[in-house]
């Protein structure tokens, strides 16, 4: 018995389009929630490899858990401290 992954990747897919175009994130780029409003930035995903990022992260993670109820990864800070080290990780 195997699985049937033509099946599975074409879901995929179309989950992909869906959720692409409802939230207009280009490709390499994520969507975060920050600061007590939850504005949206849009980031590039080269940030995940910086260590400032991750304990951001990981900070998400022990506050918010995996269950996002919007639908996108929510970043326990505000959003002020959020821009200052953003345009520092531009930097790099």
């Amino acid at each position: 018995m195997g699985f049937r992954l033509t099946g599975i990747k074409k879901a995929l897919l179309a989950a992909n389009r869906a959720s692409s175009k409802a939230v207009d994130v280009p490709k390499g780029y994520l969507a975060v929630y920050v600061g007590e409003k939850l504005k949206r930035c849009v980031i590039p995903i080269s940030y995940l490899n910086q260590p400032s990022f991750q304990d951001l992260l990981s900070q998400a993670e022990e506050e918010f858990g995996y269950d996002h109820p919007m639908g996108g990864l929510m970043i326990p800070c505000s959003e002020d401290v959020f821009q200052h080290m953003t345009s520092h990780l531009n930097r790099l």
